[in-house]
């Protein structure tokens, strides 16, 4: 019973820590040229979206199928924490500072996974076996 209950608990964290990322990748796609601008606005130039779209859509899609899962934690972890220093950092402005903890908390989440795994329900998980 236990077994199980960790295995559900460590595939609907992977699920749920993906969700945000897929649907921002995506999000990216389609007003690619709005977050062009955004990010420029910030110093980050234009040139970097695809690598962000690229981590955003095949790092959550990664952990929502647990594989290489360590890796993709820690990759999402540092991508989130500098997204949060770059975008997010006018603590003058409660919004943004509210992303900013946000996505502290995010990583936290992912820091979690990278020391405790993907659980059995993963392809991380199928390849010990």
């Amino acid at each position: 019973m236990q077994n199980t209950l960790n295995d559900t608990a460590s595939l609907l964290g992977r699920i749920l820590l993906s969700v945000i990322f897929i649907w921002s990748g995506y999000g990216k796609i389609l007003g690619y040229a709005a977050t062009v601008g955004y990010m420029e606005k910030f110093g980050v130039p234009g040139v970097m979206l695809p690598l962000a779209i690229a981590l955003e859509l095949a790092g959550g899609i990664l952990l929502v199928i647990g594989w290489q899962t360590r890796y993709v934690a820690i990759a999402l972890a540092v991508f989130t924490v500098v997204a949060a220093i770059l975008f997010h950092s006018n603590f003058g402005d409660r919004n943004q500072m509210i992303h900013f903890t946000k996505n502290l908390a995010i990583a936290g989440g992912f820091l979690a996974l990278f020391v405790s795994g993907p659980g059995r329900w993963s392809v991380d998980g199928w390849r010990k076996v």
